[in-house]
């Protein structure tokens, strides 16, 4: 093998794919789920364009349906910074990312290196340490955030303006937790 050669499978093609998409519906000011649906139409006609495939689009759907929440999570975690002042690209990777830490059982770990990886490939040369420093105390409230989704009725999980059924919100904010303080976590 050669030294640092990394391929990189469906899955991180489907995220890159998805952080362009994110980076244009912001831009156009459409959502992420909208945009894909008229992808995947001008796909069905022309077959030039390329479609959105299924692990993109369930990704860019989780993102526009949850949007606020995650938005709001990313907000409370930049230390001297606004979320509007950020690189958009940069906004797009880290939404991606929160999304699958809190909604998805894809690991931890794979989520923020995959950010991180991301980062490096699209963004500034500092984005790569950023975004790891941002989802590392993230990932701390990750899992209560998953807990506290599979607990309440699908339903109810539909519900941005609650998070839950007595009003509860599942993230919690920084001051709550140690922020993870482990370098190389991504």
């Amino acid at each position: 093998m050669g030294d640092r050669i990394r391929r990189h499978g469906t899955r991180h093609k489907a995220r890159r794919r998805s952080v362009d998409l994110l980076f244009e519906a912001e831009a156009r000011g459409i959502g992420p789920a909208e945009l894909a649906r008229e992808r995947r139409s001008y796909a069905a006609e022309d077959d030039t364009i390329k479609t959105v495939n299924e692990f993109t689009m369930s990704l860019l759907e989780g993102v526009g349906a949850n949007g606020d929440r995650i938005d709001d999570t990313i907000a409370s975690y930049l230390e001297g910074w606004r979320l509007e002042r950020l690189p958009a690209v940069d906004r797009a990777i880290l939404r991606l990312a929160v999304w699958e830490l809190f909604y998805t059982d894809v690991p931890p770990v794979v989520a923020v290196d995959e950010a991180v990886e991301l980062a490096k490939q699209l963004s500034t040369d500092e984005s790569p340490a950023f975004i790891n420093g941002v989802l590392g105390r993230v990932v701390v409230v990750a899992p209560q955030v998953r807990a506290a989704a599979a607990a309440v009725p699908a339903s109810e999980q539909d519900r941005p303006e609650t998070g839950g059924p007595e009003g509860e919100r599942a993230d919690a904010g920084p001051g709550t937790e140690e922020p993870d303080a482990r370098p190389g976590q991504g």
